[in-house]
């Protein structure tokens, strides 16, 4: 009971604190409002208070934290108006601050990543960064594209010209799991994010360049079931703790076997709706086994390590959190668009 005590007495002190003056003002929001005040330091204290008490204490901070600002924003408007009264009569106060700069937002796409490569860092997950312009190698062949397979003909790719080599924008993020495997040895457990290219139209389902997520785990007896649990654990982190999962069979060049995950739809809880397209579910990544074709090019022995990859894209991610529906959206720049994603951080 400590604490609730303590939300009193700080209450009491914020309805007797004299503010006369624009100093005494700023002593009050530095005092309870500022990054090291005393509402600050209640919500850190919160963190230690049992579950079921924390609902009632946290509704008591945050009553107490809303008469805090109340009464700061009251005294504020007094002053203010005071000091306009006075500049009128004196003159221009050239020696007042300017105007703050208002706040920009976090732009969606980098709110998602960010919560993304968090919940894979919980279970040991790091991340790799790799370049994203790649040579044929990291991009197709050691990932076991065989030499006519479709990606690699110009509506796919995005080929670049540099002498005999040839490079290319790449079309995932598997190219960084490459050169992750070529110069660290298993166990390995990485996530890489990163921009991807395409050569597609753009529209409101397709987009030239977008924002993809990999991860690979390789160690000694990986198994299906391990992937299962970590993309169930992933799902239910990113859509709810009640979200359920279904794999579906598929073909990738770099797994075997291979997945398309589903997860049951949020918006209508499974029952059908317009945006799962009345099935109840909603596809979200790609997934498998390493193929061993992959293990061998990169030099690790099949028959000693085996492991599992998946893949997302953010913006379909973000699309189902927040129900975007259109993919351009996230690189127009609109401001009445980024605004909406404030507070989501």
């Amino acid at each position: 009971m400590e604490l609730k005590e303590k939300i009193k007495e700080i209450g009491r002190e914020v309805k007797e604190y004299s503010i006369k003056s624009k100093e005494d003002l700023e002593s009050f929001r530095i005092k309870y409002l500022g990054s090291k005040g005393n509402l600050k330091a209640l919500y850190q204290d919160l963190k230690s208070v049992n579950n079921d008490l924390k609902r009632e204490f946290g509704q008591l901070i945050n009553q107490l934290k809303i008469e805090t600002e109340t009464k700061f924003d009251s005294f504020k408007g007094e002053i203010n108006s005071s000091s306009k009264s006075s500049e009128s009569k004196q003159g221009i106060d050239l020696s007042r601050p300017a105007a703050d700069t208002p706040l920009g937002a976090r732009h969606p796409l980098a709110v998602v990543r960010n919560e993304i490569i968090e919940i894979f860092k919980r279970i040991g997950f790091n991340v790799s960064e790799g370049p994203e312009i790649e040579d044929d190698w990291h991009n197709f062949s050691a990932l076991n594209f065989p030499p006519e397979h479709p990606a690699r003909d110009m509506q796919d790719t995005f080929f670049i010209e540099n002498g005999a080599r040839e490079m290319a924008l790449r079309t995932h993020t598997s190219s960084v799991q490459v050169r992750v495997m070529e110069n660290s040895k298993p166990p390995i457990r990485t996530i890489s994010p990163g921009r991807v290219y395409r050569n597609e139209a753009i529209s409101a389902r397709a987009h030239c360049f977008f924002h993809q997520i990999e991860g690979l785990y390789i160690d000694k007896d990986v198994s299906f079931a391990d992937l299962k649990q970590t993309l169930l654990y992933f799902a239910r982190e990113v859509f709810g703790e009640k979200t359920e999962i279904r794999l579906r069979p598929s073909y990738f060049p770099f797994t075997e076997p291979s997945a398309e995950l589903d997860v049951s739809c949020t918006i209508c809880n499974g029952k059908g709706c317009n945006v799962c397209k009345y099935t109840g579910w909603l596809e979200i990544l790609g997934c498998g086994m390493v193929d061993p074709n992959v293990l061998i090019a990169a030099e690790i022995d099949p028959e000693v390590y085996s492991g599992f990859a998946f893949g997302m894209g953010v913006e379909r991610i973000t699309q189902l959190k927040y129900r975007v529906n259109d993919l351009r959206l996230y690189s127009e720049n609109d401001l009445r668009f980024l605004k909406q994603f404030k507070s989501a951080y």
